[in-house]
């Protein structure tokens, strides 16, 4: 199923404000700026995206990887979103990521486990599937049941998502009971159309870019291996999938290539593309796109979710 949102006229102003802010800043190349102040850039950029107002956090220990639990008041019980954050495998972490996980926690209160999976370059792959696979064992081994929890995440946390459920497939370990992803990041070899097509409206990526990072995280191994880019993957037998993407996104192919998989591979999965808006908006949490988009992951959420 491929919804679509259509016409410049459904983005609100606060939506067109913030892509012709984004617009007017040159887009560096990345591979000339050191990772620590890449990291230290998207830390502050995400302090304009707050958690609601009595949201909690703490910080655990997950199977070995650091994390943190967010939830808002009123959350009770075992279920839990479990949460893999975006930044290209090299940056982010779950405090870059409390805005769009306690908006997640407040509008579908369900708690979220947000995974701080190591990063690359220092920790190539496979550091990160492993770690979200050992925190994932973990947060089972804490007497979660498996169609208690709900796996999600933004952009290469959404490529990660994918990896990390066909990891726990082929190991035959239980799998969650749903997936959402948003603007998942699954072909790191960039053979999707969309690199070159949307390359003059996408605010925020570059080809260059998104090819060194995809280096940086593969290290020596082959960029089409299955869990790196799980669009090659053997999907079958995976669980429900929601799939967010904005069309102004060099990667709207990602989404739309892996949404044809997910569907050859007989997985129910929903498409949902948001005209004209740009990678990850979820996490700009005061846009009224945001509000709307997150709304409905938090329904489909509580839709697949076994409560206790």
């Amino acid at each position: 199923m491929n919804n679509s949102l259509k016409g410049k006229d459904m983005i609100s102003r606060e939506a067109k404000n913030v892509m012709a802010a984004m617009a007017r800043m040159k887009i560096p190349n990345i591979h000339e700026i050191p990772i620590e102040l890449c990291r230290q850039g998207m830390a502050d950029l995400m302090l304009f995206s707050p958690p609601p107002e009595g949201c909690t956090v703490e910080k655990v220990h997950a199977g070995g990887p650091h994390a943190m639990w967010i939830k808002t008041a009123g959350v009770q019980g075992p279920e839990t979103i479990f949460y893999l954050h975006g930044g290209a495998y090299s940056m982010g972490s779950s405090q870059t990521h409390k805005g769009i996980t306690g908006v997640l926690s407040e509008m579908s209160q369900v708690r979220v486990l947000s995974v701080d999976y190591r990063l690359a370059p220092e920790n190539p792959h496979p550091a990160a599937v492993q770690d979200a696979v050992a925190s994932y064992r973990w947060l089972l081994q804490q007497g979660v049941p498996a169609q208690s929890i709900v796996i999600g995440g933004d952009s290469a946390g959404g490529g990660l998502t994918f990896a990390t459920m066909v990891a726990l497939k082929e190991n035959g370990e239980p799998l969650p009971a749903a997936a959402f992803v948003i603007s998942p990041w699954v072909d790191l070899t960039m053979t999707g159309e969309t690199i070159s097509t949307k390359a003059d409206v996408d605010p925020m990526f570059t080809a260059s870019n998104i090819s060194y990072m995809a280096q940086l995280y593969a290290g020596n191994a082959d960029l089409r291996s299955p869990l790196i880019s799980p669009l090659f993957a053997d999907l079958k037998g995976l669980p429900p999938v929601l799939i967010h993407v904005g069309t102004s996104e060099m990667l709207l192919s990602d989404s739309r290539r892996m949404a044809e998989a997910l569907k050859k591979a007989n997985v129910p999965c929903v498409l949902k593309e948001w005209e004209d808006l740009f990678h990850v908006f979820h996490s700009v949490v005061r846009l009224p796109e945001a509000k709307t988009a997150t709304e409905e992951i938090a329904a489909f959420i509580k839709s697949h979710i076994q409560r206790s």
